[in-house]
Formats: C-alpha cells, sequence, structure tokens
C-alpha cells in the first residue's frame, strides 16, 4: 500500500519541522522524511544546537578562570575538550525530545530513511534496513540541508583531519589547530578553542574577516581573535596539506607551511542534494549542491517546493524556519513572505549580530547618515557583569533620523539585536532613533545601550 499525502516534507530539520507544523495547521494531511532517525536535523545533532552549546560550555570555562580563586592557584586547572564536549552534548537529547513532542502532539507521519524521488509525485524511502516504502503526495517540499564541503584533495579519513561536523567527536584537545576558512564558523570555532587555551592558526582567503559585516565590527572580532593568541591569515589560498602520524602541515600558495596538531576545514557547506535522483524529476542542483527557488520558494517542477540551506543564502536555523513557513502560505495560497531581514548572528567570544546596511554600503548609495555608539564598558549592567567587551552601534539617516542599519558585538549581542529590529520594521516615523530617547528602559539591562548609543548619535547631529 503507498501513502498519500497532501504534503511531503523531506528533512526534519527547522525548514522542515516549521513547514510541517504550519501545514497541519492549515488542516493539510502531512508526511516527513527524516533519514537520521531523529528529529531536528543536522542543525540539532552537528550544527547550531551543540556549536552553541559547546560555546557556553567553553565561556563557562573562561568565566570561571576569571574568579580570584582561581587566579590565585599555583596553577590554572586544564579542562580538556572531550570534557567541554560532554557537557554541551546533554542538551542534545533535550531537543530531540522537544522535537517529537511536536511531531507526536500533532499527528505528523515520520518516515525514517533515505529518499529519492521516483517520479514528480512520488518518493522512495530507503530505511536502515533496506526496507523499501513508496509514497505519494501532490506537494514536495525538499529541505535536507546541508554538509559540510569536502574537497577531494582532502584526506578527512586522516585522525588529524576534521570538518565542522566530525569536530564534534573528537576525543583529545591539540595543543595547537589550524582553521582553514574564515567564514562564520571557522571564526566560531577559532574563538572556541582560543578560548580553551589551543593556539590557532585561522586561515582567511579574503582580505577582512566576514566582510559582509560592518567594518568596524569585523575590525574589533579580528583585535578580540589576536588579543585571544588566534593568528589571523588574510588572503591565503590553500595549495596542499601534508598529513603523518603526528602533525599536519598545511601549504599555502604564498610558500608558507603552518604545521599544527590537527586541521579543521571550515570552507563552505553543499546542500544535501546528491542522493536524491532529482535527475527523475528534471531539477539540476548547482555546483554546490543547491536548488534555485522563486520568490514563493517554488522550484522548476511547480509543485514542489525547496527551502532552508538546501537552497544556500542565508542559510541560518532562523531564516529556515521562516522560509518552511512561507512554503505554507505559498501552498494555502496566503501571502507569502520572502525571508530577506533576517538577522546575523555569529557566536564568537563575544558574539555579533547586526541587522540593516553597513556604514561602506551607505557611504556607497552616498545616503546621508550619522553613527551612534553605546560601549559595553560604560554601562552599569556590563559592569556588574564583568561583560564589558563590545559596543552598540546606530546608523540612522542625518535628515529624517531613520534607523538604517544597527550592528552588535559583544555579549548577548544576538538578544539585544531584536529591539533594533523591531523598531526597524515600523512604517513611517515609528522607525525613528527617537524611540530610543523618548522610551525609558530599564536599569542597570544591556538594552539601555540603545538609549546611550541614540543620545550620542543626536548629539553628533545637533551639536554646535
Amino acid at each position: 500500500m503507498i501513502q498519500e499525502y497532501d504534503l511531503l516534507v523531506i528533512g526534519a530539520g527547522p525548514a522542515g519541522e516549521a513547514a510541517a507544523m504550519a501545514a497541519v495547521k492549515g488542516n493539510l494531511e502531512v508526511g516527513v522524511i527524516d533519514e537520521q532517525g531523529e528529529l531536528g536535523g543536522n542543525c540539532t545533532h552537528k550544527g547550531t544546537i551543540p556549536s552553541k552549546a559547546l560555546r557556553h560550555a567553553v565561556k563557562q570555562v573562561i568565566h570561571y578562570r576569571k574568579q580570584p580563586e582561581v587566579l590565585q592557584m599555583s596553577a590554572m586547572p586544564s579542562i580538556s575538550y572531550p570534557a567541554i564536549l560532554e557537557a554541551a552534548s546533554e542538551v542534545i537529547p533535550k531537543k530531540v525530545a522537544v522535537h517529537k513532542s511536536f511531531f507526536r502532539r500533532n499527528r505528523v507521519a515520520v518516515h525514517n530513511g533515505a529518499a529519492s524521488f521516483v517520479d514528480a509525485n512520488t518518493v522512495q524511502v530507503v530505511n536502515s534496513h533496506g526496507t523499501k516504502e513508496l509514497i505519494k503526495s501532490s506537494k514536495i517540499l525538499i529541505a535536507t540541508g546541508s554538509r559540510p564541503y569536502r574537497p577531494p584533495e582532502v584526506d578527512f579519513n586522516h585522525p588529524r583531519v576534521y570538518d565542522s561536523d566530525t569536530i564534534l567527536d573528537m576525543q583529545h584537545t591539540p595543543r595547537t589547530l589550524i582553521v582553514f576558512g574564515a567564514g562564520v564558523i571557522g571564526c566560531e570555532y577559532a574563538s572556541i578553542f582560543s578560548g580553551l587555551g589551543v593556539k590557532v592558526d585561522l586561515i582567511n582567503s579574503r582580505e577582512h574577516l566576514l566582510e559582509f559585516l560592518d567594518g568596524e565590527i569585523s575590525g574589533a572580532l579580528g583585535y578580540h581573535l589576536r588579543d585571544k593568541g588566534v593568528l589571523v591569515r588574510h588572503s591565503e589560498e590553500f595549495s596542499r596539506v601534508e598529513l603523518s602520524d603526528n602533525a599536519v602541515t598545511v601549504h599555502l600558495e604564498s610558500g608558507k607551511r603552518i604545521r599544527a596538531d590537527a586541521l579543521l576545514w571550515c570552507n563552505g557547506r553543499t546542500g544535501n542534494t546528491d542522493k536524491l535522483a532529482l535527475e527523475n524529476i528534471g531539477l539540476e542542483a548547482n555546483h554546490r549542491g543547491q536548488i534555485q527557488v522563486d520568490e514563493q520558494y517554488r522550484t522548476s517542477v511547480p509543485h514542489i517546493f525547496a527551502a532552508g540551506d538546501v537552497i544556500g543564502w542565508p542559510s541560518l536555523a532562523s531564516a529556515s524556519y521562516d522560509q518552511g513557513r512561507a512554503v505554507v502560505d505559498s501552498i494555502l495560497g496566503n501571502e507569502v513572505r520572502r525571508i530577506t531581514d533576517a538577522p546575523t548572528g555569529i557566536y564568537t567570544l563575544p558574539e555579533i549580530s547586526s541587522v540593516g546596511q553597513t556604514e561602506a554600503e551607505l557611504t556607497s548609495a552616498k545616503v546621508p547618515y550619522e553613527v551612534g555608539r553605546a560601549f559595553f564598558k560604560d554601562t552599569a549592567r556590563g559592569q556588574i557583569s564583568g561583560e564589558d567587551q563590545g559596543m552598540l552601534k546606530i546608523l540612522f539617516h542625518i535628515d529624517t533620523l531613520e534607523i538604517l542599519g544597527i550592528h552588535c558585538f559583544g555579549a548577548e549581542a544576538s538578544e539585544i539585536i531584536h529591539i533594533g529590529q523591531a523598531i526597524m520594521n515600523q512604517k513611517g516615523d515609528a522607525n525613528s532613533i527617537l524611540y530610543f530617547t523618548n522610551t525609558t528602559f530599564n536599569y542597570p539591562t544591556m538594552a539601555e545601550a540603545y538609549r546611550v548609543a541614540a543620545l550620542n548619535g543626536l548629539n553628533r547631529v545637533y551639536r554646535g
């Protein structure tokens, strides 16, 4: 007997789960295919959740080591990477339990196994025992996520070579580490390992770190990484890697040879589409395994949609959740929101978050703007908590006072950013920096930085 659904979702990560829940609420019969056998997708098991839990554990270690009684010890206590990893991994079963409760409560059928297209309305599922099942659906969503890109010239079977998935299985603490790729994931892991006292070389193929960020924020990240002992090497290209039982040596096109205990490759991701048999439905992924979609997240096959990391930018869990819901809006004939305004959330130590335009973009567009800043070291909450690194930066139109961009570097940046995001999304005069001067904030709080930054910016406009 062939199971039939109104919507079949391939993948149970953020995009797939959000679509399944929204579709059930829209009275659609929904089925989900999950290859891992545990709900949550790579976000829960290999990406966002474990890496951020790992970061939190390392942050706790850093805080512990700053305590006066610890500083008075003759020797700093040694904390291993496996111990930190074990503490961080405790959150994963909790998240899986939450995901399972969502699916169970909403009576969404889950089929465990690997999916591949038979035709445009039929998908075959093969479980871990080799048993095959055919499923039909009038609408299909591809939400299979992504995995780390692995160039063929690098031997990832070598015990000293890792990617951002397998690093979560490393069972020793390297003294030195090469992180190749200074994107978001590379910068996050560079700060995590340097926080544990590991000497890190961060190899960046570009001239600056995370060039999509505001220049001042990118510069602050570089400063703090160097302050923690990370050696950042810009404008470098990979040549080859030399492996031995005792070390890894990365050869760069510039002639440099960098030796370390281990290599963490963080240079790009690939969409999980290679096993879907897309050729059977006339779809083709690009060289990175990503599928092209239109404004309503439809592929070139009108009843087949795609969302999440498998469609590329912005490749954020937060955006994937919204994209999944947008797919269901498209299916139900509702207005569809194209997700273009997701704030960045970069979980380095300290973390970074931003929304809106950067100074470089506004300058290029010849927009007359001004800057308001608040430094966390000057706020009462920052001084009390010891989280005094970083700042909040507001960019606003010098004539209309409209907020054009908000950039935050420091503790809880990814939380703080949403206050500014909410005001930026208001219409007309409501989107004004004056909101922050005309609103009373709790004291002491990190949110108070908005008032300080607004006053700082307005003083620049009205001084003299």
